[in-house]
């Protein structure tokens, strides 16, 4: 069986992108709503929808904090450290993903990283959404590309072992609407901008993908999408 081809992968993407755009610019039009960036205003003050914003999950990455918050209709990041204090809409709970003490993953090297991911109502179960943080020159900066995982596992690893790492995103190669247990790992660079490193050949099985369940494949396992 052969990769289904990055066309396909990149249209399903788009698609995300069209969507996840859409709300958040919905959202950021709505009377009250903070800006996307910009100075934190007391955590009792935020908002998040309807309610004050509660903290669901929180990490340190070098000298900054990561927080993920969410209330009954929102979601959002909060950057406080040495990078000064930021707010970002989180943008895959505007999507419909569910926000847990497991959605957020950093890793803090010559380039800060930190991916917010979680598990949306699909037709068929485990697609993951996910969106990226990453700081350079001291500075938090959202990701431009939103990440989707249809094999149910969505992290960060440096696969190409460049200091900064990559997403890792388990795909599954079914016909459209079905399930079935082939899968291949497919890999993006943060370093230029979601750049796709490649993707493993098609096993039959999700244990026997590198690494499952912690999925860890090494950059001579990749080859071009699609092929």
């Amino acid at each position: 069986m052969t990769r289904p081809p990055a066309a396909v992968l990149l249209v399903a993407c788009l698609a995300v992108v069209t969507t996840v755009a859409g709300l958040a610019f919905a959202w950021s039009t709505r009377p009250g709503a903070p800006a996307a960036t910009g100075v934190e205003p007391p955590l009792g003050e935020l908002r998040c929808g309807a309610e004050a914003c509660r903290t669901v999950v929180e990490q340190q990455v070098g000298p900054d904090s990561v927080a993920l918050l969410v209330g009954p209709e929102v979601g959002r990041i909060r950057t406080s450290g040495a990078s000064g204090p930021n707010v970002f809409e989180l943008t895959v709970a505007a999507s419909g993903a569910e926000i847990t003490d497991r959605s957020l993953q950093c890793a803090d090297a010559g380039v800060g990283v930190c991916l917010v991911r979680g598990e949306v109502e699909s037709e068929v179960p485990g697609e993951v959404l996910g969106e990226v943080l990453v700081r350079r020159s001291g500075a938090w900066s959202r990701a431009q590309v939103p990440y989707v995982s249809s094999g149910g596992h969505l992290a960060l690893h440096d696969v190409d072992r460049d200091a900064v790492a990559d997403v890792v995103a388990v795909q599954r190669e079914c016909p459209a609407g079905e399930d079935c247990p082939r899968r291949f790992v497919q890999v993006f660079s943060l370093v230029d901008g979601g750049e796709e490193l490649g993707c493993t050949e098609v096993v039959d099985a999700p244990e026997l993908v590198p690494g499952w369940p912690a999925v860890v494949p090494d950059a001579a396992d990749l080859g071009p999408c699609g092929d």
